[in-house]
């Protein structure tokens, strides 16, 4: 992998927002709750269904019911 993908941290940094359309599978696993595969469906679901318009729209990825939902929200945008 490339040096900067070894960058990441495993976990996301206090305050750390992430961006759910833009983000990389292996920046979406840093969130809680989120492994490698549910990472790759988010990823997967943007690609076939375009950007997410709301943080909760996340929830119609095949995977992530209301319980990571509301572990992750805190960590989530949806920013254009």
């Amino acid at each position: 992998s490339a040096p900067e993908q070894e960058a990441i941290p495993d976990s996301l940094i206090e305050g750390e927002i992430l961006n759910v359309n833009t983000a990389g599978a292996k920046e979406l696993e840093r969130l809680p709750g989120i492994g490698e595969k549910r990472a790759q469906d988010i990823v997967a679901y943007r690609e076939e269904h375009g950007l997410f318009t709301e943080v909760d729209a996340i929830m119609n990825v095949s995977g992530i019911g209301p319980g990571i939902m509301e572990r992750i929200r805190p960590y989530v945008s949806v920013r254009r």
